[in-house]
């Protein structure tokens, strides 16, 4: 009986407690942000007459997610603010997505679109650059065995982060001018900026020299030489491909469910109560399941249920679009939202444990951002040219392309983090 409780309680006080709290923070701290610009940005530019190749191109103002990587180096090296080198690089961009934000609904897209591509630039680098120090700071507060359970809430807070800009903004902007629903949605960041104030630094080894190859080349070097460099292309390989089929799904769903002919508060409210549960849910069991069974069986299992969620998004562009919603319809839009808000969210719990598991601490900052650079290169390159596909292949044929571009990093499991290998 004993031993049955002493089994338990590590992870009960794995669970419940400050260290799980603040990963509920970062995570929507570093959603907001991305999801305006991939949910808020479609709706408006769609609403308010802009066609969907211009939309799709707009994808490229997410550029600074593939280069963070570059000024990483130096956010590992260098502190602000007296508060750290994590804390004030996160206080920094933290202040200037808010204001940032604000400042986009004065603009008409008509007649502002080369300016507000550069503030949606702009959010996209600061938002980079917050990834950068969510990360490490994140990495440095959790222990190995935290990793599944804390890196599952961030990504689940990360979710349901997109509420905001996916949901109550649409809402929102059906009885508010666009200007307000901007203010709305950047004062969303201010939680992020408490609990950044809030915080203690993590105390970590620092490089005691600061010479240009400790700032840049050592952390890259570091991870070919940990690896050995085909390991290492492998593990770059799979950062790639594992959520390229997900990434162009979702990046033009926001305009799908409007020409399935679904209204922004449609959308906005099944939006809201369909990924909700589901992303709580799925941090619960996700995070649980990870100390259970380890990271590398948690990418298989969650990866399948990853891939299978796009299927949701065949069967509703076969059923659309509709001249009335129904209660049928709406049940549809639910079951699709919902099931790929289960799907993408365990599986990205899974990926980002398994790329903090690949870091050093000595150069988390660095190595994790290079790591999720990677990943961002298909959501930022290839996203750009979707309205491209889209109005090529129709939305189906468009879907049935993202499942099958799935596979390959499902493929590459089998080297990178084999079944057989529990950690």
């Amino acid at each position: 009986m004993n031993s049955v409780q002493d089994n338990k309680q590590p992870i009960l006080s794995t669970i419940f407690n400050t260290k799980m709290l603040i990963c509920v923070f970062t995570g929507f701290a570093s959603g907001l942000p991305f999801y305006l610009l991939i949910q808020l940005m479609p709706a408006w530019l769609e609403s308010e007459g802009i066609n969907i190749k211009t939309i799709g191109a707009f994808t490229l103002t997410q550029l600074p997610y593939i280069w963070k990587f570059l000024w990483a180096p130096f956010m590992d090296n260098m502190s602000l603010f007296h508060l750290g080198r994590r804390r004030g690089w996160m206080l920094l961009s933290q202040v200037a997505i808010f204001i940032i934000i604000v400042c986009l609904g004065f603009f008409s897209p008509q007649l502002d679109i080369l300016l507000i591509a550069s503030l949606s630039f702009a959010i996209a680098f600061f938002s980079a650059t917050q990834d950068v120090a969510l990360d490490a700071f994140r990495r440095e507060l959790l222990s190995d065995k935290e990793l599944g359970l804390g890196n599952s809430i961030h990504i689940n807070a990360y979710r349901i982060a997109g509420l905001v800009p996916g949901s109550l903004s649409l809402i929102l902007s059906n009885y508010f001018s666009w200007d307000i629903v901007f203010i709305v949605t950047g004062c969303f960041m201010f939680p992020a900026i408490l609990m950044t104030l809030l915080v203690k630094e993590v105390s970590t080894q620092v490089p005691t020299k600061h010479k240009i190859e400790d700032i840049i080349t050592k952390p890259f070097i570091e991870f070919i030489q940990r690896n050995g460099i085909k390991s290492a292309l492998l593990i770059l390989a799979f950062i790639f491909l594992y959520k390229l089929g997900d990434s162009m799904a979702t990046s033009l769903a926001t305009p799908f469910y409007l020409q399935m002919g679904y209204s922004r508060i449609d959308i906005g409210l099944i939006a809201k109560n369909a990924s909700l549960w589901p992303s709580v849910i799925g941090a619960l069991v996700g995070g649980i399941l990870m100390i259970k069974i380890g990271i590398n069986r948690a990418l298989w299992l969650f990866g399948i249920v990853q891939v299978v969620s796009i299927l949701g998004f065949v069967w509703l562009s076969i059923e659309g679009p509709f001249d009335v919603i129904s209660r049928h319809q709406v049940i549809i839009l639910a079951l699709v939202i919902s099931f790929e808000a289960l799907g993408v969210g365990l599986g990205s719990a899974a990926f980002v444990a398994f790329i903090a598991k690949t870091t050093n601490p000595l150069y988390t900052a660095t190595q994790f951002a290079l790591f999720t650079s990677f990943a961002s290169i298909p959501r930022t390159l290839i996203n750009a040219s979707t309205g491209f596909m889209v109005e090529y292949f129709g939305w189906t044929n468009f879907f049935w392309l993202c499942t099958i571009l799935a596979i390959p990093g499902m493929l590459l499991l089998f080297k990178v983090a084999p079944w057989q290998v529990k950690k």
